[in-house]
């Protein structure tokens, strides 16, 4: 059923893989331009892998089994990205001078954090149905 909440979940987990990081900056550099995650092929490989896995996990909501795993692979994936972020962000340099330009970290860069949040409410959402179901099967 679609419309129970690990779906919404999920769907907050796209947003926050698929559609946000178009919006958002995960950073600005030196010389005051925004730097989007297209500028760097293992982001747009990492965000595209999570949204893909989101919307796949979203459409088996039959296979609850499936959908967990699912989840914990995305959830995988957000934690490699984030990774990725923090290893370029020790990179990024941090002026404070104010004569220079400051590069700023970008809300960007906390958005693996919100999918990796919602996709663990996802999971325990999905791993309570599941329960429910096993326990109605001992009862026949």
């Amino acid at each position: 059923m679609i419309q129970r909440v690990q779906t919404i979940y999920i769907f907050i987990s796209v947003l926050a893989t698929g559609v946000f990081p178009f919006i958002f900056p995960l950073w600005k550099t030196d010389s005051g331009v925004d730097y989007m995650f297209m500028y760097n092929l293992a982001f747009i490989v990492l965000f595209g892998l999570s949204t893909t896995l989101s919307i796949i996990s979203i459409l088996t909501y039959k296979k609850r089994k499936k959908q967990f795993v699912m989840g914990r692979l995305n959830i995988i994936l957000n934690l490699i990205l984030l990774g990725l972020f923090v290893y370029q962000s020790l990179n990024l340099s941090g002026e404070t001078d104010p004569e220079k330009v400051v590069s700023e970290k970008g809300i960007g860069m906390i958005l693996p954090v919100v999918s990796i949040v919602f996709l663990s409410l996802a999971n325990k959402a999905i791993k309570k149905d599941e329960d429910l179901v096993k326990s109605v099967d001992r009862l026949r």
